[in-house]
């Protein structure tokens, strides 16, 4: 699960084993294997470093920050 912010300023919390794609159109946006699209504030390049992030955190089993 990695922390992101809604346009609105909302945070929340988006289960990366679930994310189909992610682009930016202008704005960034989420689609889920579930059809569900999330506009987000971060930029299509720091959902993925962060989604990386996680993966290594999975795979060394380390906490998180």
């Amino acid at each position: 699960m990695i922390p992101l912010t809604r346009l609105n300023g909302q945070p929340l919390v988006v289960n990366v084993d679930l994310v189909r794609t992610v682009e930016e159109r202008p704005d960034t946006t989420i689609t889920l294997t579930t059809g569900d699209h999330i506009l987000v504030k971060e930029s299509m390049t720091e959902v993925v470093e962060r989604a990386i992030e996680y993966g290594r955190r999975l795979r060394t089993l380390l906490p998180p920050d």
